[in-house]
């Protein structure tokens, strides 16, 4: 009797993560550009509207009544994952853009196992976008609607050929690495700001090669791990360390990376 171990079928989670999905963006869309739409500041600055919060308690209930036996993470909710099963929530990935009226904004949905997100989606329904990924399933995107189509990174092995993207080249100098995005950018051959969820998935559909993070909560890149990994690409920390939960993130093609790590720690 083979003693190796069957790993889970991720493709009934999928189906429920997309589920999620489609209720997130029931809510959040019509929320988008409402004259009558709610926003705060948490104690960290940072804005949440009447959308973020609605749309986490409702995937919030209807994951407890699919998978009571889960637990849940989410950017407005808390929580914790552990090594079971998991969930991690960000109801609107770019609320600043969702808040100022401009479409680059997501639902992130993740499912963890042993700590690992097995199961991502991304849905970006005021961009028309989706893209969605499970563990040896493939990473897949659609638009309006459309028919699904595969997705993978680009083959760009030189960083002198490689398209760079963060979120805020400020947040450099708020965490004291100015001079780390300055070496990586001038090591590239273009950056842009695409920012948030927009560009690690950018990375995973091969339109860029490299994006940064200098600061990154779990709920930002748990979903887009598993898309990236499905693709062909790497996400780890700006030490190198693979995974969602280092407090920055380095996502690639997978060619690219070690030669970017080396440029961003040779800079500290």
């Amino acid at each position: 009797m083979s003693s190796a171990v069957t790993e889970p079928d991720t493709r009934a989670d999928l189906a429920l993560a997309l589920e999620l999905a489609d209720l997130a963006d029931a809510i959040t869309l019509p929320r988008f550009r409402a004259a009558d739409l709610r926003v705060t500041r948490k104690p960290d600055r940072t804005p949440v509207t009447d959308a973020d919060t609605a749309a986490e308690e409702a995937l919030r209930a209807a994951i407890g009544g699919q998978r009571p036996g889960d637990a849940i993470l989410g950017e407005e909710g808390g929580g914790s994952v552990g090594e079971g099963r998991g969930w991690v929530l960000d109801p609107i990935d770019g609320t600043k853009n969702f808040s100022r009226g401009m479409p680059v904004w997501a639902s992130l949905i993740a499912l963890c196992s042993g700590g690992v997100p097995v199961v991502g989606v991304v849905s970006a329904p005021a961009l028309g976008r989706r893209w969605w990924a499970a563990a040896r399933h493939g990473a897949w995107t659609s638009e309006r609607g459309g028919e699904a189509r595969r997705i993978s990174v680009t083959g760009v092995t030189a960083l002198e050929d490689a398209y760079l993207s963060t979120t805020n080249q400020e947040t450099f100098r708020e965490f004291d690495g100015m001079d780390r995005w300055l070496a990586l950018s001038q090591a590239c051959w273009e950056t842009r700001a695409f920012g948030d969820f927009w560009q690690h998935c950018l990375v995973a559909e091969g339109a860029i090669d490299l994006a940064v993070e200098p600061a990154a909560n779990p709920w930002d890149l748990a979903a887009v791990q598993v898309l990236l990994e499905e693709a062909g690409g790497r996400l780890t920390d700006l030490r190198g360390v693979p995974g969602f939960a280092g407090g920055d993130g380095l996502a690639s093609n997978g060619h690219l990376h070690e030669a970017a790590l080396r440029v961003l720690q040779s800079a500290e």
